[in-house]
């Protein structure tokens, strides 16, 4: 599949604002405080912001609100209909922050577990295309509420938490690195997955429809240049490529941010804190490119009508 940044951005941006305001949901952070105040705009702004950016991927955006009026069968649909849902319980606990210093745990719990459903309406819009089998795995699901949760986290420790050094802080640390871990495991578990399935059961003989005839193999491509099909959905990239991004995954998404993370419980407040800035910007950063290879490297069905992944002109 090819790459859209204005999907990479939303599902990035919005995944990390929901992680933020289910953390802020579940009553951390004091309601009184400048910092809880500003944690709760920041995360309705990165909300708000990576739904807005989803709609530069569509042809008609100011037809984005008709996507919401097929939520019995779309996902895409329901994850429309639980963002606007969902802003209304974060965006009451905001004004409780903000104008009253209050918050209030039943509403909380509400905006939580709402939280948890849109990000998971999310992940289904892909994980429930079949035709794309190294998205339609449970482990799609898995992965888009592990990044969610794991990137608020860190945001929420970094930028808003308690005074670094303290123990409150330094149990947030280590939590964070346990999300870390267990996060890039599921990630690690999704990729096995992915090289295993392939094509699924997809082949270019039901791919055709001539299987009933024989083996099929590709004479000639149905076109001398590209078209809409190859270019977005038959996308492919080096392998070279693949090797160098999947090794900046690993370095900015989980190699630096559990290093920075852990050098912060060693050194002094002051620098603490700077550490789990750069940790959470190291994160985000390997975000970024970790969700652009989930696109680039799903095989979607319709590469078999044009021979199938080895009939393909890599991507430059």
């Amino acid at each position: 599949m090819h790459p859209a940044l204005s999907v990479i951005a939303f599902t990035t941006f919005s995944g990390a604002g929901y992680g933020l305001a289910f953390v802020l949901a579940l009553g951390h952070g004091n309601p009184g405080a400048l910092s809880t105040k500003i944690a709760w705009f920041v995360a309705l702004a990165m909300i708000a912001g990576g739904l807005l950016s989803s709609t530069l991927h569509l042809g008609n955006p100011q037809r984005a609100w008709r996507a919401v009026s097929q939520w019995r069968t779309s996902w895409l649909s329901r994850e429309g209909v639980m963002a606007i849902l969902t802003f209304v319980p974060l965006t009451l606990l905001a004004a409780m922050s903000i104008f009253g210093d209050s918050f209030s745990l039943a509403l909380g719990y509400i905006g939580a577990i709402m939280c948890v459903i849109t990000v998971y309406c999310t992940a289904m819009i892909y994980g429930s295309l079949r035709t794309i089998p190294q998205w339609c795995t449970p482990w799609t699901a898995a992965c888009y509420l592990a990044f969610a949760l794991t990137s608020g986290t860190l945001i929420y420790l970094a930028f808003f938490g308690r005074e670094a050094g303290t123990s409150s802080n330094n149990a947030w640390v280590y939590l964070a690195v346990v999300f870390l871990v267990v996060t890039w495991l599921i990630k690690y578990f999704w990729t096995r997955n992915a090289q295993a399935v392939g094509y699924g059961d997809s082949t270019m003989e039901s791919a055709t429809g001539l299987g009933e005839i024989g083996k099929v193999r590709l004479l000639e491509r149905p076109h001398a240049m590209g078209n809409y099909l190859t270019n977005e959905f038959a996308f492919r990239v080096a392998r070279k490529h693949l090797s160098k991004m999947g090794g900046i995954v690993v370095l900015l998404g989980v190699a630096l941010p559990i290093l920075l993370l852990l050098l912060s419980l060693l050194v002094g407040n002051g620098f603490a804190g700077f550490l789990q800035v750069l940790a959470t910007i190291s994160l985000m950063a390997g975000l970024f490119v970790e969700r652009w290879l989930f696109f680039a490297v799903a095989k979607h069905a319709v590469g078999l009508y044009y021979g199938g992944e080895e009939a393909l002109v890599p991507a430059k």
